[in-house]
């Protein structure tokens, strides 16, 4: 397992250095400025958007609202890299690489806003109101090529549904045991089981689940970085002056200064937010919305969200409390730990030990929503495909739980960049249309007009299927 670890490590070093920091950035500035800056103009409206659903159910026997649609998404990226993986950017890389964290979401949100529009637009029905979509359909439908759609499928199917299961399950287990004392293999029996009767019961119950699960945990945990901030109000000017003195100092991480810090940050940004990754479109897609970029703007708000507001709190919890040490051992999740332990006692430890239960489950849950998503477009023989992509979800559960902390997150590190570099190849090629959207929808904003879709704006419908019936039914609602 060292050796393993350690090539993977090397690779990572490679890819993450010289390919996928440039690319990531380069794609992200291009449709920032390309879209008008998008992530700023449009705030006010992704806030109505997300505001305006509330409660909303759409037409159709069991449509999936927007609000369910960025609760689902929202589930996979708020979980163990909010907590744990800014932990371990601020031990790794520094309080500077906190700052880099929140450019690669400003930066991301664009990014976030042409994916997710992209997968509305060609979104596949499946009757009843339901739809399916994200990279792999509008690779195949709107590029033409079935072989890097079938490959982006597998990618993410095995990324998310396994790969970065077993590093939120791993971070529970950790949690658990430290809290409690539950031995690993312990938790990965119970983990296990819980997530197997949670995935067979199919999507509806991950919707409803996620929806339930992401507010409630969410507001509880900003609630405890909200008392800590207050509590240490005097030391934030000073905290805030650290992150931005190292986000540019030399000295300011182990291994490498100011490029650690930086490639760091945007490592464990990249993992929480997703942007970029092909991920959040796969949810995006299931909207039932009248216009595309009603979903592409709801899911880019959810960009801000996972890393603004959530990975700060985790980076002021741990700056402020000052139990952090760069390059030292304690780290991730334990990290989080002791630092709420030092201010309200050891039963905080036990408190986030649960929350980071409820975090990661969920996420547990998103993850494996993806790869559902991508085995019915890998194959039309679903059943047996599903049932076998179950069980292994769930023994990739257990070997989270009994893997070293390194090994999982230095696989979730590789094959977050394969996908990543899959995705932007495609995004950046499909920009234009994303870009004909958003004019279209701020267009009919400026009429007065509840913004409808009609393909006909296109240059080009082909491989657009899921909007005339859309269309109608949303005129009758």
């Amino acid at each position: 397992m060292d050796f393993l670890n350690s090539v993977v490590g090397t690779i990572n070093d490679f890819l993450w250095t010289y390919i996928i920091i440039v690319v990531l950035v380069g794609c992200g500035l291009w449709f920032t400025f390309s879209t008008g800056l998008v992530q700023l103009r449009a705030l006010p409206e992704m806030v109505r958007l997300l505001a305006g659903d509330l409660g909303r159910r759409p037409s159709g026997r069991k449509a999936i609202s927007s609000f369910q649609a960025f609760c689902v998404s929202t589930a996979s990226r708020v979980g163990v890299g909010n907590i744990a993986g800014v932990a371990i950017a601020i031990v790794t890389g520094g309080p500077g690489a906190v700052f880099w964290m929140w450019v690669i979401a400003f930066i991301g949100t664009a990014t976030g806003f042409v994916e997710s529009t992209l997968a509305q637009i060609y979104k596949i029905p499946r009757g009843h109101g339901l739809f399916h979509g994200g990279p792999a359909y509008y690779i195949q439908n709107a590029l033409g090529q079935p072989t890097v759609a079938k490959l982006f499928a597998v990618l993410i199917s095995v990324t998310f549904g396994l790969i970065y299961v077993s590093v939120q399950a791993n971070t529970i287990a950790l949690s658990m045991e430290k809290a409690f004392g539950i031995e690993t293999w312990v938790m990965g029996v119970v983990l296990a089981v819980l997530a197997g009767a949670v995935i067979f019961g199919g999507i509806h119950r991950v919707a409803s689940l996620s929806a339930f699960l992401v507010p409630i945990m969410a507001g509880i945990y900003l609630l405890i970085a909200l008392i800590i901030i207050i509590l240490h109000m005097d030391a934030v000017p000073a905290m805030f002056a650290l992150i931005l003195h190292d986000a540019f100092s030399p000295q300011a991480a182990v291994g490498g200064g100011i490029g650690t810090a930086v490639l760091t940050g945007i490592r464990r940004g990249l993992f929480s937010n997703e942007a970029g990754e092909g991920s959040i479109p796969n949810a995006a897609a299931t909207a039932n919305v009248t216009h595309p970029v009603k979903q592409g703007l709801v899911q880019a708000f959810g960009v801000y969200v996972d890393t603004w507001i959530v990975c700060s709190a985790t980076a002021f919890i741990v700056l402020l409390t000052g139990q952090y040490t760069i390059g030292g051992d304690t780290t991730g999740i334990a990290l989080a730990q002791d630092s709420l332990a030092s201010v309200f006692g050891p039963w905080a430890s036990s408190l986030l030990a649960v929350l980071i239960f409820l975090f990661a489950f969920s996420s547990v849950v998103g993850n494996y929503y993806y790869g559902e998503i991508n085995i019915h477009f890998i194959t039309e023989n679903t059943k047996p495909a599903l049932f076998a992509y179950r069980l292994a979800v769930v023994a990739m559960v257990f070997f989270g739980c009994v893997a070293a902390f390194g090994l999982v997150w230095n696989l979730a590190d590789l094959f977050m960049a394969m996908i990543c570099l899959t995705n932007l190849y495609a995004i950046a090629r499909l920009a234009p249309i994303a870009r004909i959207a958003l004019a279209d929808y701020f267009a009919q904003k400026a009429a007065g007009k509840n913004p409808v879709f009609d393909p006909s704006i296109m240059p080009d419908q082909h491989g657009i299927m899921g909007w005339d019936e859309a269309q109608l039914r949303a005129q009758k609602h």
